[in-house]
């Protein structure tokens, strides 16, 4: 199983819940697909563009089953990101977590990568 990993903040991804899919938020809409990160680059992700930000929360989706409508796509550095060219129904979500700042004002993201 492969996972990967959206930060938002907890008023858009309990909106999201409540609408049973995720169609983006900020960027995302702007861009025209759902950003995602993978394990190893989420954390960069939430300092990069989330310091200081609170009352946010990480999710983990299976990559599995999204078929064409996610492309691995260059991005920062030149690293292959996700990118979802499509709604997020909300069953797909594996885990979510808070993301709390550290003392640098960086959101700690917790989620681990899961394997089966």
């Amino acid at each position: 199983m492969s996972l990967i990993y959206k930060i938002l903040p907890k008023a858009d991804f309990d909106a999201a819940m409540a609408e049973g899919f995720f169609s983006g938020a900020g960027i995302d809409l702007a861009d025209g697909y759902i950003h995602f990160s993978g394990p190893d680059q989420a954390q960069e992700t939430a300092r990069l563009h989330f310091r200081g930000k609170t009352d946010l929360v990480v999710f983990s989706v299976e990559t599995e089953g999204l078929g064409d409508a996610l492309k691995w796509e260059a991005s920062r550095g030149g690293q292959l990101f996700a990118h979802l060219y499509a709604r997020l129904p909300m069953e797909r979500v594996i885990e979510v977590a808070d993301a709390p700042l550290d003392t640098d004002g960086v959101p700690r993201i917790t989620l681990l990568p899961h394997s089966v």
